[in-house]
């Protein structure tokens, strides 16, 4: 590794970054407690830079592939504790790179501050988990923590398939294969399609990205599995809104039959920085009970937010409610709770109550 990359990698270590940013013509940038800071200690990065200190990351076969795509996700160790998901790519003005730091440790459900109800989900032999929200949310944490908690407590077999692969299990009850795409396997499809065939109890899905990968996921639910997977969405009803559009007309009765059967819950969070510094997860939770499962089948899923207001004893709460929450124990500030709310105007109902 470049040693000014490294240098800078370790000062964000030190800084207890979540990201870092290598951007020709400016100064490396850390990402903390989800603001952005340049570090202006450091030279400004041109582009000559840029490329000898991320290239340096690169074998033979990477370069090989990176050169003809203009982008490449890996991940790697800078030490033997601290792993860094990097994301290298092509820009106006030369080659830039994302690093989002692996924390060596999986922290559990309770540690995360997330709410007791994934552990009934976890409890559930088939069907599918949903974990959603914006980049950088801490979905790949929350999914990390959900399936070690089946390694420490059940005998299955875990099959993940990641891009790439992020924190590495360590199997205890459990026996645990993960595939990284393109390395361990092509495409996303065909390691979906194959995890099928390899016996696997609990199957998760880095990332939910297109048609294919959601109809073998519904499928593999379906059949016997359990699926924990992630996608990029603010809510629980625009979660199922996708999973059905993104299908081909001919399929999305189907589908909506399949996900109102196996559906568990959907698991919405934040990050947001609290008063006294780091950040605290403000969750939306979505119980796939029969109301919820009718209005999947009936195509009625913008009725599915009434259920998660009036289904508060069933353990399902909103975003707004749990940000006013957040805000009243003195988490957060009502600053910050506006800002990260998708409905102001009902989170400030909410908080005069």
């Amino acid at each position: 590794m470049d040693k000014r990359l490294q240098e800078i990698l370790e000062f964000a270590i030190s800084e207890k970054a979540s990201d870092i940013h290598i951007l020709p013509g400016s100064f490396p940038v850390i990402r903390k407690d989800g603001e952005l800071f340049s570090l202006i200690h450091f030279d400004p990065i041109t582009s000559q830079d840029s490329e000898k200190m991320l290239f340096s990351l690169l074998d033979a076969e990477l370069k090989e592939r990176i050169l003809k795509q203009k982008d490449l996700d890996f991940s790697f160790y800078l030490t033997e504790s601290i792993r860094f998901r990097a994301n290298v790519y092509l820009q106006f003005n030369g080659w830039a790179g994302a690093f989002r730091v692996i924390p060596n440790e999986i922290k559990s459900i309770e540690e995360l501050n997330l709410p007791p109800i994934l552990h009934e989900f976890l409890e559930r032999r088939q069907g599918l988990i949903l974990i959603t929200g914006p980049a950088g949310m801490g979905k790949s944490t929350t999914l990390a923590a959900m399936i070690d908690e089946i390694n420490h407590t059940r005998q299955d077999h875990i099959i993940t398939i990641e891009e790439p692969i992020e924190y590495v299990f360590t199997p205890d009850k459990s026996v645990i294969s993960q595939r990284e795409i393109p390395t361990h396997s092509p495409t996303w499809h065909r390691a979906l399609k194959a995890a099928l065939r390899e016996d696997p109890d609990v199957i998760m899905i880095g990332e939910l990205r297109d048609a294919l990968s959601i109809s073998i996921a519904l499928t593999a639910a379906e059949t016997g599995h359990l699926v924990l997977a992630t996608l990029h969405t603010n809510s629980a009803s625009q979660t199922i809104d996708r999973i059905i559009d993104v299908l081909p007309e001919s399929q999305k009765s189907q589908a909506r039959l399949q996900l109102a059967s196996t559906l568990i819950g959907i698991l919405s969070q934040r990050l947001v920085p609290k008063v006294t510094g780091g950040r605290v997860p403000a969750c939306e939770v979505l119980i796939a009970n029969n109301a919820v499962r009718n209005l999947i089948r009936e195509n009625k899923v913008y009725q599915i937010d009434n259920v998660i207001d009036t289904s508060l004893s069933e353990g399902m709460i909103s975003l707004d409610r749990s940000l006013a929450n957040l805000v009243q124990l003195g988490h957060i500030s009502l600053e910050k709770a506006l800002e990260f709310s998708l409905k102001p105007e009902r989170l400030k109902y909410l908080l005069e109550q």
